[in-house]
């Protein structure tokens, strides 16, 4: 089971949608098995690691992917699951909590291009500088034109990276208000996931309405050619699995990698 047509899920710029008519799941017919997800989730793991290594033996071209969501939207969960069968050379993961004092005396980009991936990288952003378009005009922190801004300062940001050769990729995990309950639920009663729980995440779930609204607006404003939004249906834990690693596979495919030449002729080279 590996998905090939994502343009149902990609966002559209400027496109006028609502969260609430874009399914959290797909189709009954297209839930994957137990066996049917780990099976194709190692095929596609194998091709992403292939594709991942000529990405950094190469080095001319980077891949940087950033996954949103509200809470328990999966985000540790599907790096967790899509990245197990790549190796970690030439990858890393780079989470984004509240910014340091330091921080927030820089522009609001600052901490972010610093972790963007060089050329023969691939990162990952759980969480990202959608942050300070999200939770800061939900908290009322910022104003909707001060969002406003910076969406088109986040345009330019990413069409920089783009021409610097890298490709971006954006996942809004989308998930049913009645499946973060259950998952909320789960941490609650499971003692070693005490550590996952966060007052916010009760006081979040309260402003559902106005962060759906935010991440709609973030969305429309800022799906591009170059730096596409993608909602992936996310209530169903294997489907998102295969529905990110099959868009990344897709991704790096169409980034036309090649392996580099030797450094010197390999038919001269002897072995006593």
């Amino acid at each position: 089971m590996e998905l090939n047509d994502f343009s149902p899920w990609r966002i559209k710029p400027k496109d006028d949608f609502k969260l609430n008519n874009i399914d959290t799941l797909p189709k009954a017919k297209d839930l994957p098995t137990e066996e049917e997800w780990k099976d194709n989730l190692k095929k596609l793991g194998d091709k992403l690691n292939k594709q991942q290594s000529t990405l950094h033996a190469s080095k001319q071209k980077g891949l940087l992917v950033v996954f949103q969501g509200m809470d328990t939207a999966g985000k540790d969960g599907v790096i967790r699951s899509v990245f197990t069968h790549i190796s970690p050379l030439g990858v890393r993961a780079e989470a984004f909590g509240a910014p340091s004092e330091l921080e927030k005396n820089h522009d609001f980009l600052w901490r972010v291009h610093q972790k963007t991936p060089a050329r023969g990288e691939m990162v990952i952003f759980n969480r990202s500088h959608y942050e300070d378009v999200l939770v800061t005009r939900v908290r009322g922190w910022v104003k909707k034109d001060t969002c406003e801004a910076r969406y088109e300062h986040i345009k330019n940001f990413e069409s920089m990276l783009h021409d610097e050769g890298i490709s971006i990729v954006k996942c809004y995990l989308h998930i049913s208000k009645a499946e973060q309950k259950k998952r909320l639920q789960s941490r609650l009663d499971d003692p070693l996931k005490h550590w996952k729980l966060q007052p916010s995440d009760f006081e979040d779930r309260q402003l559902w309405p106005k962060f759906a609204e935010a991440y709609e607006d973030a969305l429309s404003a800022t799906s591009t050619k170059n730096a596409p939004w993608y909602v992936v249906p996310a209530d169903s834990k294997p489907y998102r699995d295969l529905f990110v690693a099959s868009l990344l596979v897709q991704t790096l495919e169409n980034m036309k990698l090649e392996m580099p030449k030797p450094l010197f002729d390999l038919s001269q080279a002897k072995l006593d």
